[in-house]
């Protein structure tokens, strides 16, 4: 709140607060649990957290966000962005496929985070007035001049906390791990995941319930590129000899953090709007990868039993179904086109 107050007193438009300091701010607990781990050598808690982020954010936040009210999304900006966050996931996993993210990966991505903010400045001046008038209701309201004082205050305190907040997630994140018998990696993928992800579920949901709906999803992907690009870059800067990339990160969740990236095109390509059946889709498809990693940490004896499942039914239905929906969408678009 702080931060985006101090932003409108300085000019900065509305949209970009929404895209970037909203979006950012609500990843900030990302940012110091990774940088965290990255200089006390966690790299499977600095990369599980977000990889684990990332695919938190769309199946179970978009998800529950389009129960609440379906999902229509009109933004040219975000549409963009689905096809962004799918090109930077497919780069980390270029960047991983050698065994880390080293210190120059990390200038790529940090660099990469500099051009998305440039890129989203140029984009806000020729956004349309509705788009606007929508990102200053929320987050264009200025403050008088006397409450500056107290919005830099938030910023310092915030910021405290959150490194002290940080320390804490990590070092229960490795107790738990340790106690369970564990890989910190799955550890980094579900609870710190989650638990860090907190600020954009508070975000996005909120935004659903006001009918706020752009807000909702632009929050989303926002925070997602901000995970891969600032988080991912700084943190392996940091970290003495980068970030390790463990093989069952490269082999399983970094792919499925890219095909939950991927499911959102012929989502969107759907009229642009993500109804309730698909966010119970999402909400299911986490509950499906959750089971998995706890199988998986646990060697159950089901794990090849379900896995066959998802893998030879579960996984093929959805993909003709999206890809029948979409197919369908297109050709409703371009019969359209042709009455029009």
């Amino acid at each position: 709140r702080g931060a985006s107050r101090l932003a409108a007193a300085m000019g900065i438009s509305p949209l970009v607060i929404g895209l970037t300091v909203v979006a950012f701010g609500t990843s900030s607990p990302e940012l110091a649990v990774s940088l965290q781990a990255s200089m006390a050598g966690e790299p499977d808690i600095a990369l599980g957290n977000v990889v684990g982020s990332n695919i938190f954010n769309v199946l179970f936040i978009l998800g529950l966000s389009a129960i609440i009210a379906p999902l229509v999304v009109a933004q040219r900006l975000v549409r963009l962005e689905i096809p962004l966050m799918i090109g930077v996931s497919m780069l980390l996993f270029v960047l991983a496929l050698d065994g880390s993210i080293g210190r120059f990966d990390g200038l790529v991505l940090t660099g990469g985070i500099v051009g998305y903010c440039l890129f989203a400045i140029r984009q806000s001046l020729k956004e349309p007035p509705a788009v606007r008038a929508e990102y200053e209701k929320e987050f264009g309201r200025r403050e008088p001049r006397s409450q500056r004082l107290l919005d830099i205050l938030l910023v310092v305190v915030g910021l405290a906390m959150l490194m002290l907040g940080s320390r804490w997630l990590l070092g229960g994140a490795v107790a738990i791990a340790e106690l369970l018998g564990v890989s910190k990696l799955v550890i980094a993928l579900t609870i710190t995941a989650a638990g860090t992800s907190l600020p954009e579920v508070a975000t996005s949901v909120v935004a659903s319930i006001r009918g706020e709906r752009d807000i909702a999803v632009g929050n989303v992907v926002g925070s997602n590129l901000f995970n891969l690009l600032a988080i991912l870059g700084l943190s392996s800067l940091v970290a003495a000899d980068g970030i390790r990339v463990a093989p069952a990160a490269l082999s399983f969740d970094i792919p499925v953090m890219i095909a939950v990236s991927v499911a959102c095109l012929p989502i969107f390509f759907t009229g642009y709007r993500i109804a309730r059946w698909e966010g119970l889709l999402f909400l299911a498809y986490y509950a499906g990868y959750t089971l998995y990693l706890i199988l998986d940490a646990a060697r159950h004896d089901a794990l090849s039993e379900y896995s066959a499942m998802m893998g030879l039914f579960v996984i093929p239905l959805t993909v003709v179904t999206l890809a029948v929906l979409t197919v369908r969408a297109l050709k409703m678009r371009r019969g359209a086109e042709g009455a029009g």
